[in-house]
C-alpha cells in the first residue's frame, strides 16, 4: 500500500462501483478467513483509492491513495500481480509510505491484489490479519478469486456504460442504425438483470424504455398504445428479435428454457399473434421493442 491520502481532485467511485467493491470484500474474507479486507479502484492516472473497508477497527485506512509502485499494493499494481507479506512494516520488498496507517489498524500480515480489466489494472483488493504470519495459498487463491469476480462486474458495468451512451443519443432516422439500436436494446435489457446495483439496473430499463418510444415515432409505427406487456415479455421478445432460441434466451436472462416458452406464448397471446416473428413486429408496432 502507498501514496498519500486526498492527492489531487477527489474522483468519487460509481454507486454500482461501491456496491460490487464491497461484494468482492466481503466473497474475499468469507472465502479466505482473514478478518481485515479493503480495496478500491482507480481514481486517476496511476492513483487507486481506498473507498470500502471492511472489518476494520479505525477509518484511517479510508480515502488513502495508493501511488503505482509504492507500498504493497502499488508494486501488485506495477508487477500486475498479487504479492503478500509476512509483516508489513518489517518487509524488505516493499516501500513504506504508509507505515504509520497500516499500524494505527494494527495490521501485520498483509496481501494484495490486482483488478485487471482488459490488461488494464482498474483497482486493487487487500486482506490482512493482526499477527505475523505467513500467508498461505488458501487466502492468496481466494483474494484472487474475489478481483475475479469484481472484473467481471466491472466488464458489465463497462458494456452497461456503452449500451446507455447509445441509448441516450437521438434515435436514428436512416433504417440502417435501427439494427444497432435493436440489439443495444435487446443487450440492455438482458444485461439489466445481472446488474446488482438497482440504480443503474433502473436508469438501463428507462434506457431500454426510450428506445422503444422512439420506434413508435418512425412513419408508419402506431401511436405506442397496445397490450400491457409485462417486463418478462419485453425482455423475451427483445431477445426472440436478434434471433435468440429459447436456450440462448433462457441462458441470457437466467430462466429456465420452459420459463422462456411460456413468457413467449403470453406474449404472442396479449398481441394477438401466432408466431415468433409476428409477436416482434407487432410489439414494434406498438412500441415495446424499438
Amino acid at each position: 500500500m502507498g501514496g498519500s491520502g486526498g492527492i489531487g481532485v477527489q474522483l468519487e467511485p460509481a454507486a454500482g462501483d461501491s456496491v460490487d467493491v464491497r461484494a468482492a470484500l466481503s466473497r474475499l474474507r468469507r472465502a479466505s478467513g482473514l478478518p481485515v479486507a479493503f480495496g478500491g479502484l482507480l481514481a486517476g492516472a496511476g492513483r487507486y483509492r481506498i473507498n470500502e473497508l471492511a472489518g476494520t477497527e479505525t477509518a484511517v485506512l479510508h480515502g488513502l491513495d495508493i501511488l503505482q509502485g509504492n507500498g504493497l499494493g502499488g508494486k501488485a499494481v506495477a508487477l500486475s500481480r498479487p504479492l503478500a507479506v509476512t509483516d508489513y512494516s518489517a518487509s524488505s520488498v516493499i516501500s513504506h509510505e504508509y507505515d504509520a496507517a497500516v499500524a494505527a489498524e494494527g495490521l501485520r500480515s498483509v496481501l494484495a491484489v490486482p483488478v485487471i480489466v482488459r490488461r488494464r489494472v482498474r483497482g486493487v483488493l487487500y486482506g490482512a490479519l493482526r499477527r505475523p504470519v505467513r500467508l498461505g495459498d488458501r487466502p492468496l487463491s481466494a483474494a484472487v478469486e474475489a478481483a475475479r469476480e469484481l472484473e467481471q462486474a466491472l466488464v458489465l458495468q463497462d458494456e452497461a456504460a456503452r449500451l446507455l451512451s447509445l441509448a441516450r443519443q437521438p434515435a436514428a432516422a436512416e433504417p440502417a442504425r435501427w439494427e444497432e439500436v435493436r440489439e443495444a436494446h435487446g443487450e440492455l435489457r438482458a444485461l439489466a438483470q445481472r446488474i446488482a446495483d438497482p440504480l443503474l439496473r433502473q436508469e438501463m430499463l428507462a434506457a431500454c424504455g426510450r428506445l422503444a418510444t422512439a420506434s413508435s415515432k418512425r412513419p408508419g409505427a402506431q401511436d405506442g398504445t397496445g397490450p400491457a406487456l409485462s417486463p418478462r415479455e419485453v425482455d423475451v421478445l427483445a431477445c426472440v428479435a436478434s434471433g435468440a432460441t429459447n436456450a440462448v434466451v433462457a441462458e441470457r436472462l437466467g430462466l429456465r428454457p420452459e420459463t422462456v416458452k411460456s413468457y413467449l406464448r403470453s406474449g404472442m397471446r396479449k398481441l394477438g399473434t401466432h408466431t415468433r416473428l409476428q409477436a416482434v413486429i407487432a410489439a414494434r408496432r406498438v412500441g415495446a421493442l424499438p
